[in-house]
């Protein structure tokens, strides 16, 4: 097992993979290094002397500036480092710099998973009920409806589930819509057998007004209640809950190619490590989705702040490149205008792990996209239109993120972690810990162990290993560990008016 790790050879620092003490000594690069303080695992510490004002290199790029002299051995954090953000950018198109195929190869065969073929051609991977509710005034009664429709038993039925949100009324203009677009993307999506939409009757998201949100439905599968006109709305709504089960009895699971997938990669809690061992692992499972014809999909745009033109430099054409500007640019307006700095991250418990600057983080966030050309960028609430890397407007809070993938159409969340957390989205969301105390420790939260990336494992065999898990989630022979805990929620972006 490895104690330390240059990066990059350009790095300036070095990345420390256990507990050091004051005085204890590295040897590096013919160099014996001696600790000027303690330093935790995950943090870094200088390679040589930076001048004040010198910018400080990890991943091979500058993740901030020093704001004092920093002595070989120091330890580099908060308190020597700066960032260098502020503010909107002007980026140009470099074509020339996009990726314009997969450095990696088709595997000899088509990848397969067994999933639930529903009849407008979209693929689930679990048989579910879900109870949608169109505000937030009747959350305990859909969480009642589904209660009561766990209890029965229903055939063939992996579980009938309800996702509470505060909202649905009281909204205007953009953030009704918002809140409209999520929703009715959850109504659609494929890991659901069929839906209840569950309404007030007198909110702002009315069910005839959510029903041209929703588009075009399977009647036989989404049905609707409105609570105000009901004489009993628990008999009327487990009624219609029975009608969907009796529908959703017969599905079956047939062969499907890996293509067919579309997963969402995601970060929360990171540590020191995250942009070592468990993004990289989930960038090289990316690359070999997208190689079998499969998406992956990307959010947390401020976590992009700093890295952006590694994604613009990928950008299929033009346009795609343009659609990414915009993105950035117009989060980074969305800070301005609340009067809050850009750079306002990491979070505490994100420094407490060994990141440093937003530069760092976005650094080791983006890692999480692989290698592949970004074939699209969406709105946020936006579904997923091409295969391949698609790019989604939201921000880095994980219950936000995590529901904006489900609901442009992720079948299971990838979410990599170096501090833990229990929160599961509304679809199977795989815990990858950045290092294995964590996996060891949180055994009813971590799914799979990226750790192993620095004790020896190469990242082909673990990224391979990681494929043929997700394809086995994505079949039903493994459930997650947020499914077996019932931890199912969503949260939505809240940025308006509430009357």
């Amino acid at each position: 097992m490895m104690d330390h790790l240059l990066i990059h050879a350009n790095d300036d620092v070095l990345v420390l993979l256990k507990d050091y003490q004051k005085g204890e000594t590295i040897e590096f690069n013919n160099q014996v290094i001696t600790l000027k303080e303690d330093v935790a695992r995950g943090h870094k510490i200088a390679l040589h002397e930076i001048q004040v004002g010198e910018p400080i290199h990890k991943y091979g790029f500058p993740i901030g500036f020093a704001k004092e002299t920093i002595e070989l051995g120091t330890w580099v954090h908060t308190h020597n480092i700066k960032t260098t953000l502020d503010g909107t950018l002007d980026y140009e198109y470099k074509p020339n710099q996009a990726a314009a195929t997969l450095e990696l190869e088709q595997k000899q065969t088509t990848r397969t998973f067994k999933g639930f073929v529903r009849k407008n051609g979209e693929v689930g991977i679990r048989n579910e009920i879900w109870v949608i509710n169109t505000v937030g005034c009747i959350n305990k009664t859909a969480e009642l409806v589904a209660r009561l429709g766990n209890q029965e038993g229903y055939e063939n039925i992996d579980g009938v589930y309800h996702y509470p949100h505060p909202f649905g009324c009281s909204q205007l203009g953009d953030d009704l819509k918002h809140t409209q677009a999520i929703l009715s993307n959850l109504v659609q999506h494929p890991n659901a057998a069929g839906v209840l939409v569950l309404g007030l009757g007198c909110e702002n998201n009315y069910i005839d007004l959510f029903k041209e949100a929703i588009g075009d439905y399977d009647a036989r599968r989404v049905k609707f209640l409105s609570v105000q006109e009901a004489a009993d709305e628990l008999e009327e709504a487990s009624d219609l809950v029975t009608e969907i089960a009796e529908l959703a009895k017969e599905d079956v699971r047939t062969e499907l190619p890996a293509s067919k997938l579309k997963v969402g990669l995601k970060c929360g809690g990171s540590d020191g490590l995250s942009g070592i061992t468990a993004n990289p692992l989930v960038g090289a499972f990316s690359d070999r989705l997208i190689a079998q014809g499969g998406s992956t999909i990307l959010t947390e745009v401020p976590e992009m702040f700093g890295a952006e033109t590694i994604l613009m430099n990928r950008a299929a054409d033009e346009q795609v490149f343009t659609d990414i500007v915009e993105m950035v640019n117009g989060f980074k307006d969305y800070f301005i205008r609340h009067g809050q700095v850009v750079y306002e991250n990491p979070s505490p418990g994100n420094k407490k792990g060994g990141i440093t600057t937003l530069e760092e983080k976005s650094l080791g966030c983006v890692q999480k996209g692989g290698f592949a050309p970004v074939a699209d960028v969406l709105p946020y609430g936006g579904r997923v239109r091409k295969n391949g890397l698609t790019l989604v407007q939201g921000p880095g809070n994980d219950l936000v993120s995590v529901t904006a993938l489900a609901a442009a159409g992720a079948h299971i969340v990838l979410f990599t972690t170096g501090r833990g957390t229990p929160f599961g989205g509304p679809v199977p969301t795989v815990k990858l810990s950045t290092n294995t105390p964590l996996y060891e420790r949180k055994k009813n939260w971590i799914d799979f162990n990226a750790g192993e990336l620095v004790e020896g494992k190469e990242l082909n065999e673990l990224a391979d290993e990681l494929l043929t898990y997700v394809l086995q989630v994505a079949s039903g022979e493994i459930t997650t560990h947020n499914e077996r805990n019932g931890f199912k929620e969503i949260a939505l972006f809240k940025d308006g008016v509430i009357l």
